[in-house]
């Protein structure tokens, strides 16, 4: 056994179960890859870009599209390597990295919707305190509380795990390194690493569930008691982009780990895990543009300019040619 606890490099499967639909998936997933990266760095630059749009909802919705970013670079790559070539082989260190890399955006993705939930629950439930409770000071020490926790907590179990031996197998029946997927491989028992994973799990996910829940048992109750219906419409307004990437979200982590279990437990249904990537960081910035009236008016000026930047300059390329000649 000792001669088969140094593993230096695993086998990620991937979709290795349809062989024929390789090349498919590769371009299915290449657009939507390049879909979600274009569509949150279109929303970080505008929100950057319009002044009117430096307040802490969409900072926190900036910081959201940046994770979403870092968290589809982690995974994504690898995985349409892993199509096109063929070459599913990723070194020990690199994995533990994308493994690390994985949890730490799915801890912060948690604590920013958490932070966004309470922001809501501020402007609608005490919203003449609103500027007081949250302004610039206390929303960038939120946003980098959230960053620097989904960080650090991450760190002990991710030590723990590589230092596991494998000695049963190399092979990583996921498209990505998956925890879950990692631990299978290891012989010894890691009842300790389940152990801190659900302490971890209560403290990243739990919590951050009831303090969302309890903030939209206030916003809900505080809408219901507004007279207007051109009120309660309003108000409703300001959350429900919010409120509907939270449903997304914990309706795809109930879909991905808590899964009814099946007699074969070596076949991961790797469908939730592929919406969690690509589906949540390509539905959010489209959700927020079309539910958030200031970020739609806003990336409707942006594309604006940038229609008539490219048509002046189109203009201007003629004549520059007509001078020189």
């Amino acid at each position: 056994m000792d001669n088969h606890t140094h593993v230096t490099e695993f086998l990620i499967l991937g979709f290795s179960e349809f062989p024929k639909l390789q090349l498919p998936l590769f371009t299915v997933f290449s657009l939507l890859y390049l879909m979600a990266v274009m569509g949150n760095l279109l929303v970080i630059w505008t929100v950057c870009a319009d002044r009117h749009l430096h307040i802490p909802m969409y900072i926190f919705l900036a910081n959201l599209s940046v994770l979403d970013i870092a968290s589809l670079t982690v995974t994504v790559p690898k995985l349409l390597a892993i199509l096109l070539t063929q070459s599913n082989t990723i070194s020990f260190t690199e994995c533990i990295v994308q493994m690390y890399c994985f949890v730490s955006s799915f801890e912060i993705e948690f604590s920013l919707l958490t932070i966004m939930a309470y922001d809501r629950y501020v402007a609608i439930c005490n919203p003449l305190r609103y500027t007081i409770i949250i302004n610039k000071r206390v929303c960038t020490l939120l946003a980098a509380a959230s960053w620097i926790t989904g960080l650090l907590e991450t760190i002990p179990h991710t030590i723990v795990t590589s230092l596991f031996p494998f000695c049963d197998s190399n092979v990583i029946n996921h498209i990505f390194c998956e925890l879950t997927a990692l631990l299978k491989l290891s012989c010894r028992d890691t009842s300790v690493i389940q152990i801190m994973n659900f302490a971890e799990g209560v403290f990243a996910v739990f919590a951050p569930f009831i303090l969302t829940l309890t903030s939209y048992v206030f916003i809900i109750s505080t809408i219901l008691k507004i007279r207007s219906k051109e009120g309660k419409i309003k108000a409703f307004s300001t959350c429900s982009s919010h409120f509907t990437v939270i449903i997304l979200l914990y309706g795809t982590i109930m879909g991905v780990y808590m899964q009814p279990k099946s007699g074969d437990l070596e076949k991961p249904n790797k469908l939730p895990f592929a919406f969690y990537i690509f589906g949540l960081p390509l539905l959010n910035p489209l959700i927020y543009s079309l539910r958030s009236k200031e970020l739609n008016v806003a990336l409707k000026k942006f594309l604006k300019k940038k229609l008539i930047f490219q048509s002046l300059n189109i203009l201007r390329s003629p004549n520059q040619i007509k001078t020189k000649r």
